[in-house]
């Protein structure tokens, strides 16, 4: 019986909810379609989330972006050895808002609303890896006021608190066999909602000549404090009834702290480039912790991520008063470690290919197209750390993954 519980606990614990999963870059049309660049690329509203300290430059006093993509994620899994394979076809719909305001000649205000982290993986029912996850469907907004000081032509700084609120529901089968009865799997689902928590942002902005500017940010640590979730138990054989119970849950759920830097360079009129380099401190998250709130122990179930880097490079043609076209590309580093790969995360080290084009209604209003195909590198590697009966157990095979993504989006400024 207390090997069965504890094998219900690790049930709980495979999920990254908030830290983790398809951590795909889409915070801005126009800096997506620029290979995701934008700590040192002023252009629009799009700047709050980059780099808020750009804000100074803008050259309107109002400016506002608003946009959202629609995000088809596909992963295929196989293992030859034991001729298992399974897929899964996955939607989402992240969006961003972003105004700003130049107040007065040195002070510039805005605020930015986005959602990097809202992407589902739905495997199914039942599959070779229900043990690990069935499915996990992720929301998080992101709330962030923002200030910017421009201390003289050349140099600005920025930035201001961010409040995020979020929810998680996650499913699994509770083991490799347990069924009741009638021969139904046993599974549990965990749900968290109205998880909010608090971070910072701040940066710089450096124009040290009149065509090239330098950007620096950096986004703190946050901590999602989940507190009274619900587990809730279904297909509970009888002679478990009073032992696999609903309950609640508390569980502590980072993100990691991020630094970008990188520069632009403005080579005439018409022609920009860019470059960014993103540090994204992934270690802090070694394990996720689960605290019940019945006689069940503390489940702790290691992650053991790894810092990882970001390389991405973009450029910005203006061909009229009509017309501005815009490509990228990126290097996104895993911070998954071999033996740390769960089918809930199945990413690796992935290419991002952008691109897309402003059309300009009018002097003050624009259309916003932007594109991404995130290509996955092939990847044969497992997760070694699901216990049962008092043992490791590792489950593992060739996982392929694509991202696709168009987005729209309306720019305007006066």
């Amino acid at each position: 019986m207390r090997k069965l519980l504890s094998l219900t606990l690790m049930a709980l614990t495979a999920t990254t909810a908030f830290a983790g999963g398809y951590r795909v870059s889409l915070q801005g049309q126009k800096q997506l379609a620029m290979g995701h660049t934008g700590v040192a690329v002023i252009n629009s509203a799009e700047v709050l989330f980059f780099n808020p300290s750009g804000m100074a430059f803008l050259g309107d006093r109002f400016n506002a972006s608003i946009g959202g993509n629609a995000l088809f994620a596909r992963t295929k899994f196989q293992n030859r050895e034991n001729n298992w394979m399974n897929s899964t076809e996955n939607f989402g719909t992240p969006f961003n808002a972003y105004v700003s305001y130049r107040a007065t000649d040195w002070l510039s205000v805005g605020l930015a609303v986005y959602s990097p982290y809202g992407s589902a993986v739905e495997w199914d029912q039942d599959w070779q890896g229900s043990h690990l996850v069935n499915n996990i469907d992720l929301q998080a907004i992101y709330i962030q006021p923002s200030v910017s000081l421009k201390v003289n032509d050349y140099f600005s700084v920025g930035g201001g608190p961010i409040f995020v609120t979020g929810s998680v529901n996650f499913n699994r089968n509770v083991s490799r066999s347990l069924t009741d009865e009638n021969g139904n799997r046993t599974d549990v689902t965990i749900d968290a909602s109205g998880v909010n928590a608090w971070g910072w942002t701040a940066g710089f902005t450096l124009k040290p000549v009149e065509n090239l500017t330098i950007g620096a940010n950096y986004r703190s640590e946050i901590i999602m404090e989940a507190r009274d979730g619900d587990a809730t138990f279904h297909d509970v054989p009888a002679f478990l009834s009073t032992t696999l119970t609903n309950t609640t849950f508390d569980a502590d759920l980072p993100l990691p702290a991020e630094l970008t830097v990188g520069f632009s360079y403005k080579v005439n009129d018409k022609l920009l480039f860019a470059f960014d380099y993103n540090r994204a401190f992934w270690d802090v998250y070694k394990s996720l912790v689960v605290d019940f709130h019945n006689s069940a122990p503390t489940s702790v179930n290691p992650r053991n991520y790894q810092d990882s880097n970001t390389y991405r490079v973009g450029a910005q043609y203006i061909a009229n008063d009509k017309f501005s076209f815009r490509a990228g590309w990126y290097f996104d580093e895993s911070p998954v470690q071999d033996g740390y790969f769960a089918p809930e995360t199945p990413r690796n080290d992935s290419m991002g290919y952008t691109g897309g084009l402003t059309y300009k209604i009018n002097p003050k209003l624009g259309v916003d197209f932007s594109f991404l195909f995130l290509h996955f590198d092939e990847v044969d590697n497992s997760y070694d750390y699901y216990q049962e009966d008092g043992q490791y157990t590792s489950f593992g095979g060739t996982y392929k993954s694509v991202v696709f993504s168009p987005g729209i989006g309306l720019s305007y400024s006066f």
